[in-house]
């Protein structure tokens, strides 16, 4: 019998991640031991807290534990989903046949809607805001046949695609913001929901000269998780959905005045096992960002939970931080062209 492991304390940076550490030939092979880690610790349900208007450039979602302490959604929630457990009774070690790694994942955008919401980076404990460029907020347009984003949109967090770094495949440089994720389950989320997903496989987009990777996973609670277990069982069972993805990341800023993006990889989705050495790549840049071992360029990291970092606070702290904020209102109106179509 394979001997239990007990896992470090929250938020403490040198812990299981560090196995991933190693090139990405290593990490294929050590990925495969981190399902076989039994957690004894409850899993983490948070709660989000409104501030400002909807539909406004003050309106912030922010995100505190059950036990209403404020936190960051990039920072402090953990990359790797725990296991759940009830009662204070040791979760069920996982069958042969189901060691599925499962990361958490942070919706900024509901699937059909859209306004883009995302992850502030740079502000203190990183709410959710709506993104405003030219002193516009900011929202996709409807590229037909598609409305809005066409899954739920958002970031996993503890991950960093560092500026700084070049990848070897595409000789891009990192877009300075956590590893994007495509929930394509059959069930609409709710910003700042946080779920725990099964990666699929991943795209590498490329945002005007940016590496902007896209990881496709699913939702493990949704009714199809059990029978999608991979990229190919996406394009089998969905067909289409692949394709139709890799169209609306190509056009979703043209309306904008912008050019297409452009792809890695002739834009192929690569599989499950690939993917998850992205993540976990991205993972050690953000080690690296919180740690202040690399140039932030610019980002935020206070959080309350991270042991070796310098931006570590106190909970009275993350609350002056949130309290500082205006106070929510009613939601302002939305942006009246939400329903037209681009043609393009």
């Amino acid at each position: 019998m394979r001997p239990l492991l007990l896992r470090p304390p929250l938020g403490c940076l040198d812990t299981a991640f560090g196995l991933f550490r190693a090139s990405r030939n290593k990490l294929v092979t050590q990925a495969a031991v981190v399902p076989h880690l039994y957690y004894f610790r409850k899993t983490m349900h948070y709660q989000t807290e409104e501030r400002g208007s909807p539909h406004s450039p003050d309106y912030r979602i922010y995100f505190k534990t059950s036990d209403g302490k404020y936190i960051s959604p990039f920072h402090d929630i953990s990359l790797i989903a725990e296991t759940e457990q009830d009662n204070d009774v040791p979760a069920k070690k996982p069958k042969k046949n189901d060691s599925e790694v499962l990361f958490n994942m942070v919706v900024e955008v509901p699937r059909w809607s859209n306004a883009k919401m995302e992850i502030a980076t740079k502000e203190p404990l990183n709410p959710i805001k709506q993104d405003v460029k030219k002193g516009k907020l900011r929202y996709v347009a409807n590229i037909f046949p598609h409305k809005g984003y066409i899954w739920n949109y958002g970031a996993i967090p503890q991950t960093w695609e560092d500026p700084n770094h070049t990848d070897a495949e595409t000789k891009c440089c990192g877009d300075n913001d956590p590893i994007d994720v495509c929930e394509i389950g059959t069930q609409v989320c709710s910003p700042g929901q946080v779920i725990q997903v099964k990666v699929l496989g991943i795209l590498a987009m490329i945002d005007e000269g940016e590496m902007d990777w896209k990881v496709i996973a699913i939702n493990v609670k949704d009714p199809d998780a059990k029978k999608l277990n991979s990229i190919e069982d996406v394009r089998k069972s969905r067909p289409g959905h692949l394709e139709a993805t890799v169209d609306w990341f190509r056009k979703y800023k043209v309306p904008d005045g912008k050019p297409e993006n452009q792809f890695g990889f002739n834009g192929q989705f690569k599989d499950k096992d690939f993917a998850v050495e992205i993540i976990m790549s991205t993972h050690e840049h953000w080690r690296a960002l919180v740690q202040n071992k690399s140039n932030s360029a610019g980002i935020a990291c206070k959080n309350i939970s991270c042991c070796a970092s310098p931006s570590k606070c106190s909970a009275e702290e993350a609350k002056e931080v949130v309290e500082s904020a205006p106070a929510f209102d009613s939601a302002h109106v939305a942006c009246p062209e939400l329903g037209k179509w681009h043609f393009v």
